[in-house]
């Protein structure tokens, strides 16, 4: 494929990802694996995990990073990143803008309030899509893993550990068990 046409696809891919991801970038994860990993085949399974791992513990918004390790994997070029970003994100700058304009005029129309509560119950299910494939053969290896998952969804669930803190402390138990 020609440089241009994959930059071409790249924004395309990635505008329509920023366009229906609704409910934030975890929500996004499961659009972004089937167009770059299944559709496209720009990236492994193997590297989009890793993607996500990375872009989990890097700052900032996990669409706005995975999109940007995306473009640069695929492309091998900082403007690779710089399209993928632009593109998932252009579409929620458009959005923001027309909802602003008009939602005070709105919010106290009891359609908008359905169509937001119908929002939720999509987003809840987007979120857990995005939980179940990142539940595979390569993050779940052996029995260490499956250790440190537990031991990581009890701590935050039960006893309410800060979820930063924990990455640090899986992080720190996968580089000391590996």
């Amino acid at each position: 494929m020609e440089s241009v046409e994959l930059y071409i696809s790249l924004f395309i891919t990635f505008f329509k990802i920023g366009l229906f991801g609704f409910g934030g970038g975890y929500a996004m994860l499961s659009l972004i694996q089937h167009d770059v990993v299944e559709t496209h085949q720009w990236i492994s399974v193997a590297d989009f995990t890793d993607i996500v791992a990375i872009s989990q513990s890097t700052p900032g918004p996990i669409a706005f990073n995975t999109a940007t390790y995306i473009g640069y994997t695929a492309t091998g070029s900082v403007w690779g990143s710089a399209i993928c970003t632009f593109a998932v994100s252009l579409p929620s700058l458009f959005i923001m803008i027309t909802i602003s304009r008009f939602f005070f005029m709105f919010r106290d129309n009891k359609y908008v309030d359905w169509a937001m509560k119908g929002l939720k119950t999509t987003v809840l299910g987007l979120i857990g899509a995005a939980a179940l494939l990142l539940m595979n053969k390569q993050n779940f290896a052996d029995y260490k893993s499956y250790i440190i998952f537990a031991v990581a969804f009890i701590a935050t669930f039960k006893f309410k550990m800060d979820p930063i803190l924990m990455i640090i402390l899986a992080g720190i138990a996968g580089y000391i068990l590996y």
